[in-house]
């Protein structure tokens, strides 16, 4: 298992080409590479050259750090044809550039719409009609989200769009600060997952369920928000024991093709303390469940 950094709350305050560097001071041998505006946007065209590419890639040997895993945000679910078409290409771009890298796993979302899951499903499996032979010709693993608001949000429901696919390329990822969106049970959707299951977010967040649903108040009441938060392990209402607990037993955590994401977004303005912070709570966690067993 690899255990990443995920750059984000450094993007306001470091250059693309520094993330390998923060990383191995913080103590991260990977990467997971994010949306960012001068690799992969949110939902546009990627805006990295195959020069940029190159001088991250060599950022990264030069700091002795990995990419474990590219993360690009794209329309591909989207009910709008014309944006769905322009997701398609900017995938294939995507994909070029984490080849590049040297990573040979990808993570995303399923986006789409959950108002309109019928459509956006379509789209999906219309828009894997045309990736799915080329994430299995560049030997591309792409693990997906139901991330809150995408048209599947549900964790056995994501399994199953996933097992549609016929394809061992695709599996899941599990976010543990999207446990309370996923309606069913941690340790169900993993051993439902199994070897599927190739990357994890590791962040905290509390149950808006908790408190008859009264943990978060949004107004005016009824509002068709998702609410949650990626904090650091300890800060919420995720039950730790059960996920490095549940990893272990499906064999995540002896695995060398899954990865591990440190994905905090709470609390930038202590961000080198948390990285580290995270770092060393994953490590203890880990070992702490293998000595279990």
């Amino acid at each position: 298992m690899k255990i990443a950094l995920d750059p984000t709350p450094f993007h306001s305050t470091h250059s693309l080409l520094e993330f390998p560097a923060l990383a191995a001071d913080l103590g991260y041998e990977y990467l997971q590479l994010t949306p960012h505006r001068d690799l992969i946007p949110f939902f546009t065209h990627p805006k990295a050259d195959d020069e940029l590419v190159r001088q991250l890639r060599k950022a990264c040997a030069d700091a002795g750090v990995g990419v474990a895993s590219v993360l690009p945000v794209l329309r591909w679910s989207g009910p709008d044809e014309q944006l769905r078409e322009a997701a398609v290409r900017y995938w294939k771009r995507a994909i070029q550039i984490t080849v590049d890298l040297g990573a040979n796993q990808m993570n995303t979302e399923f986006s789409g719409r959950p108002e309109k899951p019928e459509e956006s499903e379509a789209c999906f499996y219309k828009s894997m009609e045309e990736l799915l032979p080329i994430f299995e010709r560049e030997g591309i693993h792409v693990a997906i989200d139901p991330h809150p608001d995408d048209f599947v949000e549900e964790g056995l429901a994501a399994l199953r769009v996933i097992r549609g696919l016929n394809s061992p390329n695709v599996g899941m990822v599990y976010v543990a600060s999207h446990t309370f969106h996923m309606k069913d049970e941690p340790l169900e959707i993993m051993r439902a997952a199994g070897d599927r299951l190739r990357v994890v977010h590791v962040a905290d967040t509390m149950n808006h369920h908790a408190s008859h649903g009264l943990r978060y108040i949004t107004n005016p009441p009824g509002n068709p928000v998702r609410v949650h938060q990626h904090l650091k392990i300890g800060d919420g209402d995720v039950n730790w024991n059960e996920f490095f607990g549940g990893l272990g037993e499906i064999g995540f955590l002896d695995s060398d093709d899954t990865v591990m994401v440190s994905s905090v977004f709470a609390e930038d303005e202590n961000a080198d303390e948390v990285s580290r912070y995270q770092l060393r709570t994953i490590q203890d966690s880990v070992s702490g469940t293998a000595n279990r067993a």
